[in-house]
């Protein structure tokens, strides 16, 4: 299985929304003892057991809208279908602290995803889908999501991504289904 985290490479972007994939992976990483200290693909990446499966966690280092290439890498190299890629991305049309889970779809705009599409060749992969909130009315959403979080925002991020870290966890250990049913319409900072 490949769980791929979307974000930007560098510190200028290291705390920024459109970075929550790469915050969840680190947050994976941490807790399933998976040092992301591995070269190739065009990412940064490690393998190890999150739970009983063997995983790939992986952070592309091309910028996020060349997502593709480094995901398709990786998913050839380890023989992995899109049914076994678990993409995790930030989701400007959910609010913070809402995370779903989707199989397949459109892109809806991100061009991180529609860069995997392309390089897939499908739409068939999984996606967790990280609620960063949308700017106010009228605002540019591409400076929105290279902006970090709130002051309020911050504070809470934490407990964001131990809650996508867990909804990750549970389509691996009992399906994408079930994740869905459970998460899915959820809000962590709004029970």
């Amino acid at each position: 299985m490949v769980i791929a985290g979307l974000g930007n490479p560098g510190e200028r972007y290291a705390d920024t929304r459109h970075n929550i994939g790469f915050m969840v992976v680190d947050q994976l990483a941490v807790r399933h003892q998976i040092p992301l200290k591995k070269k190739g693909h065009q990412a940064l990446y490690g393998m190890g057991r999150c739970g009983q499966h063997q995983v790939m966690l992986l952070q592309p280092q091309t910028f996020m809208n060349l997502s593709g290439a480094s995901v398709a890498s990786a998913c050839k190299s380890l023989d992995v279908s899109s049914g076994d890629l678990v993409v995790v991305h930030d989701e400007i049309d959910l609010p913070f602290g809402e995370i779903r889970v989707k199989v397949g779809g459109g892109h809806g705009g991100h061009n991180g995803l529609r860069h995997i599409d392309q390089a897939l060749a499908t739409r068939d992969y999984i996606r967790v889908r990280v609620g960063v909130d949308r700017p106010p009315a009228g605002g540019d959403v591409a400076g929105y999501v290279l902006r970090s979080f709130s002051s309020s925002e911050k504070k809470q991020l934490d407990t964001v991504l131990g809650y996508a870290a867990e909804i990750v966890e549970t389509i691996l250990e009992r399906g994408v289904q079930q994740a869905m049913c459970d998460y899915n319409g959820r809000n962590i900072l709004n029970p």
